[in-house]
């Protein structure tokens, strides 16, 4: 890829799409269950639990403490409230694939 070429966006449709030509069944059906697999996901994080995924990697939410930050347009110190972050942690096999 060239320095100025912008990356190829792929969607959860064309990976269903993918996925239902390489095992023969309907791209509704694929969709199905990749939608299912996001929501699966979404609810083990909100519960805070981690996700690993072999090849992949892991996610998992992490919390982020209170802390002062200053506005950028005038430089006036702000109090940046804590929060929740979903982090991923790329495994072995996904940094050395790609």
């Amino acid at each position: 890829m060239e320095p100025n070429e912008k990356p190829i966006t792929v969607t959860l449709k064309h990976i269903a799409a993918n996925l239902a030509e390489k095992h023969d069944m309907p791209k509704k059906q694929a969709e199905t269950l990749l939608n299912d697999l996001v929501d699966t996901i979404v609810g083990h994080l909100k519960k805070g639990e981690r996700i690993r995924m072999v090849g992949l990697g892991i996610l998992q939410v992490r919390k982020r403490a209170a802390r002062m930050g200053r506005n950028p347009a005038t430089g006036e110190p702000i109090q940046i409230k804590a929060s929740k972050k979903v982090a991923f942690r790329a495994s072995k096999e996904l940094k050395e694939a790609v």
